[in-house]
């Protein structure tokens, strides 16, 4: 199981390699105000989402998420011109208590985030949300790096 995601922590590094968008290693770990240079919003999602995907890796699952999740999340969240959380909350959710939790930790455990570049600033400020996708076994994935999932 260990080797596996190691294999994909991996790929997930080679890949952010080969395109524009910072990866894991591009914007620094808990601690580091490193400038993610996304060209977009969009980018900008990506990037954090394999920041979060680089510090909780042991409470993510590789492959494509399962057809029937257990739970879906989404988190409405700001981060200010030096990558600080400033606030979030649950936008949507099925009122799974415990995925709630994770969802919640793992954003907040994440911080401080890349510093997001000015021109995606608004009052100083970026608004974004973000969906945890969550398996039956209570792992999850994040919808902006997430697989297709899988048929039925």
């Amino acid at each position: 199981m260990k080797t596996r995601l190691s294999l994909l922590c991996a790929a997930a590094i080679f890949a952010g390699c080969a395109s524009d968008i910072p990866g894991p290693s591009a914007i620094g770990g808990p601690g580091r105000a490193v400038t993610a240079e996304a060209a977009s919003v969009h980018a900008y999602k990506v990037a954090l989402a394999n920041h979060i995907a680089a510090v909780n890796g042991e409470r993510m699952y590789p492959g494509r998420p399962q057809a029937l999740l257990r739970s879906v999340v989404v988190l409405k969240y700001v981060v200010d011109s030096d990558g600080k959380l400033l606030r979030s909350e649950i936008m949507r959710s099925n009122r799974d208590r415990t995925t709630e939790a994770t969802a919640l930790a793992t954003l907040r455990n994440s911080a401080p985030f890349p510093r997001p570049a000015s021109h995606l600033l608004q009052r100083g400020r970026l608004e974004l949300s973000e969906t945890w996708l969550f398996n039956n076994d209570g792992r999850f994935q994040l919808r902006s790096t997430a697989q297709q999932q899988m048929d039925q």
